[in-house]
């Protein structure tokens, strides 16, 4: 059974997502301020982290940074601020999906069933897959780019995975939205960008002059193939 920590302040919402989150098998630790919510990441080391960002003594987006120099965690934030900047950043920060308030908690639940999904890997035989001198383990979800090894969140490792199967190939931002949350929800393809643009800061070897992921200008973006 995942743990999961839920950091919300609002009782009510604190109370609607811990009760539906156990009823769907999850356990569940429950902090009301950032001081708190690393105070419980380091204790009870949950497999997910359910993160508001409107805290009470600190910025959820300072608290996220934070959870993940402590835990190699997801983090799906639930949050009043919608808008796109905030979303764009905590993306860029590495949280691996966003739900905005009012929510169904049916849909936070699937959503945190996708992402540790995506955070467990996959079961089966040992694979490796390659493009360049990309090199991904995929059962032991390891990335080497060259000599080097690359740390990836679940959503970067997935969405890595996704484009060096098919070297070559133009994925649309809704395919990859597909293929790293594994269900249908209403997209938000900016969100794409943001996990491309933490990933060519992890793997590209100069910024500004992706040799890997190249992005297909009005489409999407594809593994180099040459």
């Amino acid at each position: 059974m995942s743990t999961v920590l839920v950091v919300e302040d609002e009782p009510g919402i604190a109370r609607l997502v811990r009760d539906y989150l156990e009823l769907a098998g999850f356990s569940v630790v429950v902090a009301a301020t950032g001081r708190d919510a690393l105070t419980q990441a380091r204790l009870a080391r949950p497999g997910l982290v359910v993160l508001d960002l409107g805290l009470p003594d600190q910025d959820g987006l300072d608290v996220a940074r934070e959870v993940q120099r402590v835990l190699d965690v997801p983090i799906v934030i639930l949050t009043a601020r919608g808008e796109e900047t905030d979303r764009i950043v905590g993306l860029e920060l590495g949280a691996d999906d966003y739900v905005v308030k009012p929510f169904s908690p049916k849909e936070l639940v699937a959503r945190v069933r996708a992402v540790l999904r995506r955070a467990e890997g996959r079961k089966g035989p040992s694979e490796t897959i390659s493009a360049l001198d990309v090199e991904i383990d995929v059962p032991r979800r390891r990335v080497r780019v060259g000599e080097r090894a690359v740390e990836l969140t679940p959503t970067e490792f997935v969405l890595l995975e996704t484009l060096v199967r098919q070297p070559g190939r133009v994925f649309t931002r809704a395919q990859l939205l597909d293929a790293v949350h594994g269900v249908s929800f209403e997209s938000y393809e900016r969100a794409i960008d943001a996990h491309v643009k933490n990933l060519r800061r992890k793997i590209e070897p100069a910024r500004g002059a992706p040799r890997y992921i190249e992005t297909v200008h009005g489409v999407g973006y594809r593994f180099a193939d040459a």
